[in-house]
């Protein structure tokens, strides 16, 4: 298993999500080597991740953005999606990405730990992708969330 991951994260972002995904892959028994970069904001994520990938020989990245609550903020977001969507293209690689939203939550306390959560289990998600792609497996059609509360699977009488 590869053993070298990346993480871009913001300035904009109001919580700092690194700490999460190291106490993540320390929870799973997994100890990369992390290679952190440090950008503006979400639209400078694409090339950061893409350096990375090529440059550093990271196997994977976690790209963790915030976008505020206006509609700008979600046309930013997806313009920085597009990009890390062009960026596993280009490389073959998986680059999960870890965004956040403002208004998603009401309170800044529950926003917290929306990123926590998000940040977390996007963590081990990198983890299962290059280690132990089963346990995606397990989980597919279950309704798993990363952040808020799991929608669950939908049950149907059959």
């Amino acid at each position: 298993m590869a053993d070298k991951v990346g993480v871009v994260d913001t300035m904009f972002a109001r919580v700092d999500m690194y700490p999460f995904v190291v106490q993540a892959f320390q929870d799973v028994g997994w100890e990369p080597e992390i290679v952190r970069r440090t950008v503006p904001g979400v639209k400078d994520m694409p090339v950061e991740a893409l350096d990375l990938l090529e440059k550093e020989g990271c196997a994977i990245v976690l790209t963790l953005g915030m976008g505020g609550g206006e509609p700008v903020d979600y046309t930013c977001v997806h313009e920085a999606c597009v990009g890390i969507q062009g960026v596993m293209l280009k490389t073959g690689k998986h680059v999960i990405d870890v965004i956040v939203h403002r208004n998603e939550v009401k309170d800044d306390l529950e926003f917290y730990k929306l990123c926590k959560n998000r940040a977390y289990k996007h963590a081990v998600n990198a983890y299962w992708l290059l280690s132990k792609p089963e346990e995606l497996t397990k989980r597919a059609g279950t309704g798993e969330r990363q952040g808020l509360d799991n929608e669950g699977q939908i049950a149907v009488k059959k």
